[in-house]
C-alpha cells in the first residue's frame, strides 16, 4: 500500500484516535481510495469538514489520493477568511433546516422555539433520517458518528455538547443562526408555524389567571394547542436573548 500525510486541525482532532491528534501522521490507503474515504476511515465524518487541502491546494472529498500527498483537513472556523477556497459543499441559502436523531429531543424543541423547521421522531430510523435529510436539503444533527458517514448524508453536524441549550449554543455558533431566527413562530410540538388567534375565541380553554394577564395568544393548527407568553416562554427568550437570537 501506498502512504500520504494526513493533519487535521482545531475540533477535528476530537474524533482521532489519541496519539493522531494535534500532529501530522502518515497513514496507509487502498487503490483508488479518496480523501472522503480516508478522512471518514480516521473517524472524521464528512460533514465536519470545511477545507480539505492537498499538497497546499483545495481539494474536495472525491480527491484521488496519491503516494506522499499531504493532506490538511480543516472544519469550519469562525473568524478564518477562506474565501479564495474551494470549500467542502456548504448548504443551501437561507434558514438553515434540519432533522434531529432520536437522542435529540430537547435540541429539536429548543430550535423550533427559535424559529427552525425540524424534524424530529423517537421512532426514526437511521437510513429513514439519512433518506429524508438528503431528500429535502437538511442538516441532520446527530451524536453518532456512524450516521454523519452515512452515503446519503451531504449535510450534517456531530453535536458534541450533552445538555440541549449547550447543544443550541453549539449550532448558533455552528450554522450563525442569528441571523436567520424567528423565535416562537413554529409549534414546539408540531414544527408547524404558529399563527395569531382572539383572545375572545379561546376564553374556554385558557385558565381565568391567563386571561387576566395577556392579551397576545398563538395557536397551533395540527395539535390545536394554545400558546400565551406565560414563564416558560419568558424562560425560553431568556436563552434565546443570551445567544443573541432575538432583537
Amino acid at each position: 500500500m501506498s502512504n500520504a500525510t494526513f493533519r487535521f486541525y482545531a475540533r477535528l482532532n476530537a474524533f482521532l484516535a489519541v496519539e493522531r491528534r494535534g500532529q501530522a501522521f502518515r497513514c496507509s490507503f487502498a487503490e483508488s481510495a479518496t480523501t472522503k474515504h480516508m478522512i471518514e476511515a480516521l473517524g472524521v465524518p464528512h460533514t465536519e469538514v470545511a477545507l480539505v487541502l492537498v499538497n497546499g491546494a483545495s481539494a474536495g472529498l472525491d480527491w484521488p489520493i496519491e503516494a506522499g500527498d499531504r493532506i490538511a483537513v480543516y472544519p469550519k472556523f469562525e473568524q478564518l477568511d477562506i474565501g479564495s477556497l474551494t470549500t467542502i459543499e456548504p448548504l443551501p441559502p437561507g434558514p438553515p433546516r434540519f432533522v434531529a436523531d432520536a437522542h435529540l429531543g430537547g435540541l429539536a424543541r429548543l430550535l423550533r422555539m427559535a424559529g427552525f423547521d425540524t424534524l424530529y421522531d423517537n421512532n426514526f430510523e437511521d437510513a429513514a433520517m439519512a433518506e429524508l435529510a438528503n431528500r429535502e436539503r437538511r442538516a441532520l444533527l446527530t451524536r453518532d458518528r456512524a450516521l454523519l458517514m452515512h452515503r446519503l448524508v451531504l449535510h450534517g453536524c456531530y453535536v458534541h455538547a450533552i445538555k440541549p441549550q449547550d447543544q443550541l449554543r453549539e449550532l448558533y455558533q455552528r450554522f450563525d443562526l442569528a441571523s436567520h431566527a424567528r423565535p416562537f413562530s413554529l409549534c414546539l410540538s408540531c414544527n408547524v408555524p404558529l399563527h395569531p388567534v382572539d383572545k375572545e375565541a379561546i376564553l374556554d380553554r385558557v385558565p381565568p389567571r391567563v386571561q387576566a394577564r395577556h392579551e397576545r395568544f398563538l395557536g397551533c393548527d395540527q395539535c390545536d394547542r394554545i400558546f400565551w407568553e406565560g414563564t416558560h416562554w419568558q424562560d425560553m427568550r431568556a436563552l434565546l436573548d443570551s445567544l443573541t437570537l432575538v432583537d
